[in-house]
């Protein structure tokens, strides 16, 4: 417990300041965390770091991560997201070949998933800050996730009985995911009182209901994927609480929702 404690207050000691600082120092933070992702995946995975395939999808995870503007002035003006994913997709296709496909189509597979699935979520992290809706709107998102997360832990811990999928994750109660949903939802609803949203709060408050529920899910995709692997945690870069994809699984899903949902 001193170890979580000490590690979660240096932790936050960085973060903040970046958080409150927003704009390249941001950027430049969710493009580092993007690639400690792909490292996490790659460890996990027991593939080798020091590969072409690595460093292919570690370039497609940064393309998808930093902002669009990065591009400008060297690329083509109709290049979007989804044509920079696609040339890396293709060079690892291309690696499938000139490896005898001892890099395989199933591996290129993994890797693209890597991209979109880190890629884009870090990406969110600094543009909902960088926004018009800024810091307020990121905050929302970070009161959803983390009230949900503590007391659907909280309340699993006290009064859960009933398992909510023990195949994926045998701790995690219906008890607890009902009671971080309601929580979620109470300390949004306390937070746009004084911040107000971009909607009205009635439909702010379905939007969080939402963001709960699948903040959830996120975390249930990343037992799946460590349970698949057959490890404990995503990492060890912050001694007590595992790795960067422990830490974000579930923000890695709800970030990109907020624009799903017209937010930014």
């Amino acid at each position: 417990m001193r170890q979580r404690v000490i590690t979660a207050v240096i932790a936050l000691a960085i973060f903040i300041p970046i958080l409150l600082a927003g704009g390249i120092w941001l950027e430049i933070a969710a493009a580092a965390l993007s690639m400690v992702g792909v490292f996490e995946i790659y460890i996990m995975r027991k593939r080798i770091i020091v590969s072409i395939d690595f460093v292919i999808t570690i370039l497609g995870t940064l393309a998808l991560a930093v902002p669009i503007n990065f591009y400008k002035g060297w690329m083509p003006d109709s290049f979007n997201r989804l044509d920079l994913l696609y040339v890396f997709v293709v060079l690892l296709l291309m690696v499938t070949v000139f490896s005898k496909n001892k890099f395989n189509f199933e591996d290129a597979a993994i890797s693209a998933i890597t991209m979109v699935y880190v890629g884009i979520g870090f990406h969110y992290l600094a543009s909902v800050r960088n926004s018009k809706a800024g810091l307020g709107l990121l905050l929302f998102a970070l009161i959803v996730v983390w009230s949900t997360d503590i007391f659907a832990y909280t309340f699993g811990r006290k009064i859960g009985k009933h398992k909510l999928w023990p195949a994926i994750s045998p701790n995690k109660t219906w008890e607890g995911t009902i009671a971080g949903v309601i929580c979620a939802l109470i300390f949004s609803g306390i937070y746009m009182i004084f911040v107000p949203q971009k909607y009205p709060m009635v439909n702010m408050l379905m939007i969080a209901f939402v963001l709960s529920a699948f903040g959830q899910i996120g975390d249930l995709i990343e037992s799946a994927y460590k349970r698949f692997y057959k490890v404990k945690d995503s990492g060890n870069i912050l001694p007590g609480h595992g790795g960067i994809l422990d830490r974000f699984d579930s923000m890695l899903i709800v970030l990109p929702m907020l624009h799903i949902f017209g937010l930014v």
